[in-house]
């Protein structure tokens, strides 16, 4: 199996993983910081990663041009390109640790609404956070350079070795008492490991080197001008996922940023699934558009894996919707309570209707890419991001959390608008006959198992045994009646392939 095939494998590995043992690890860890504890935890680290955001997107630009200098066999070039990058890595984890420091002396006057002895463990975090930035913006090149090399084997399989023994560490520590800051010293020390390791790799098995042979202003343009865009698009999933956190962090108490955070986290769940299915069409999308592919066919392309992809996404938010209070609470309940289970649910079903769109329209981000008409949506997002940040801010005064997402939600809306526009006006897509088809059979299908999943709902009981009964029938009601009625010939055709090789295994066992 090559390289591709192997790290494609363990990016769903990955995925995998990180989905399970995140929902497993959640209420342990919530349950051992507390809420308030957990609601620092989660806001120093959103106002850390906002400052990550000095890495620029050099991160991509090693990958790129590591691949274009080896593709050219230009050896000193690529050597002198890393040596040019770490200089310029080094001028960005001086910024960060001098920003960090002035950060720190503000923390007390920012969060307003933490008491001093949380404005003590907030400062030790981001003390902390600051350090693991510093060291991991130059850090993580490491990776880009192996990515850049084709070698995707050993930094995924490193990443996941790091994500298990990361989680058993932290089950150790909260065990023997441990709180949020030995959490980060956890992260800082794994994270150092990891660098070790990898430039280890990078050194003595890709036998990569650092070398200066010519330092130009030109050169470092040529790389900020690639970077710029994916610097962009980093500024937008912060106004996305973080830029709450720390609006929150100003006007509300710890124990609203765990309940958020806590809606947040269920939110990109349900993105992963979706987004699993979409990010590996970009070479397709790439060689249809090089070939010249008309809209219509790319639009034929956009309703296949929009259908897959919103039969998926119809299943999972329908059960939330049904199911999710009663899981939240059984999964989050001891420490957020009712009202707090209850708004965490709410923000989670808000994110999932609001991303739903985007999510099932998710090929039309690779056609843009192979397209080189990525401009547009950056300054789309970018732009009423921002707004919908100082909108749920408003809103947040007086609805906290809910007031918060509410505003997103609206920038999230907009943004499906004035995009599916562009789609059909500017790529030739057909916006119209795409959603004509993406609801064809499915629209109705969807209603029917929502109104039968609202009598299973209804099932008396309330713990956990309850839930799974009431999950697991949904789930075969819905797999039945979607496979049935609400799929063409395509899908079940596809679904037929793969699922065959696991029944026939099962047969023969």
């Amino acid at each position: 199996m090559s390289q591709i095939k192997k790290g494609a494998a363990l990016n769903y590995v990955t995925i995998l993983l990180t989905n399970i043992i995140g929902i497993s690890m959640t209420p342990f860890v919530l349950n051992h910081l507390g809420k308030a504890e957990y609601g620092i935890y989660l806001a120093i680290g959103a106002l850390v990663g906002t400052i990550s955001l000095l890495d620029f997107g050099l991160n991509n630009a090693v990958i790129r041009f590591v691949a274009k200098y080896r593709a050219e066999n230009d050896r000193k070039g690529e050597e002198n390109f890393l040596a040019t990058t770490m200089l310029i890595y080094l001028i960005i984890s001086s910024l960060v640790i001098l920003i960090g420091v002035v950060f720190y002396g503000y923390l007390d006057s920012y969060f307003t609404k933490m008491t001093p002895d949380e404005i003590k463990i907030a400062k030790v975090i981001f003390g902390l956070f600051i350090f693991n930035l510093a060291v991991g913006l130059p850090g993580g090149s490491l990776t880009g350079i192996c990515n850049g090399y084709e070698d995707f084997v050993f930094p995924k399989t490193l990443n996941i070795i790091r994500y298990v023994l990361r989680s058993i560490t932290v089950i150790g520590v909260l065990l023997l008492g441990g709180k949020a800051i030995a959490l980060v010293i956890v992260d800082s020390i794994f994270n150092i490991l990891i660098i070790l390791s990898t430039g280890y790799y990078v050194t003595n098995k890709l036998h990569v080197k650092f070398k200066l042979h010519s330092f130009s202003v030109k050169y470092i343009k040529q790389i900020f001008s690639y970077s710029s865009w994916i610097f962009v698009f980093a500024l937008v999933s912060i106004f996305q996922w973080k830029a709450g956190h720390w609006v929150l962090g100003r006007i509300s108490t710890p124990d609203v940023l765990a309940i958020y955070g806590i809606g947040i986290t269920l939110g990109t769940y349900y993105g992963a699934f979706s987004s699993a299915i979409s990010s590996v069409f970009l070479p397709r999308a790439t060689k249809m558009s090089v070939d010249n592919a008309s809209g219509e066919q790319l639009t034929d392309m956009m309703i296949k894996i929009g259908r897959l992809s919103f039969i998926i996404l119809m299943f999972i938010l329908t059960a939330f919707i049904l199911f999710g209070k009663q899981f939240v609470f059984l999964w989050v309940g001891r420490t957020l309570g009712i009202d707090g289970s209850y708004q965490a649910w709410l923000i989670a079903i808000l994110i999932m209707i609001g991303y739903t769109l985007p999510l099932v329209q998710g090929f039309t981000k690779s056609i843009l890419e192979a397209k080189g008409k990525l401009r547009f949506r950056a300054i789309t997002y970018l732009s009423l991001m921002i707004l919908g940040t100082i909108l749920g801010g408003i809103l947040a005064i007086d609805y906290g959390a809910i007031g918060m997402i509410v505003g997103s939600v609206i920038a999230w809306l907009i943004i499906q608008l004035i995009m599916n526009f562009y789609f059909h006006n500017k790529i030739d897509l057909n916006i119209f006959r795409f959603f004509r088809e993406i609801f064809h059979k499915t629209i109705l299908t969807v209603l029917l198992i929502f109104s039968i999943g609202y009598a299973i709902n209804h099932i008396p009981g309330i713990g956990w045994i309850n839930f799974t009964i009431k999950a697991i029938v949904y789930t075969l009601i819905y797999s039945v009646l979607m496979y049935s009625i609400g799929t063409i010939e395509f899908e079940k055709k596809l679904f037929k392939k793969t699922l065959s090789p696991i029944i026939i295994k099962l047969k023969k066992k």
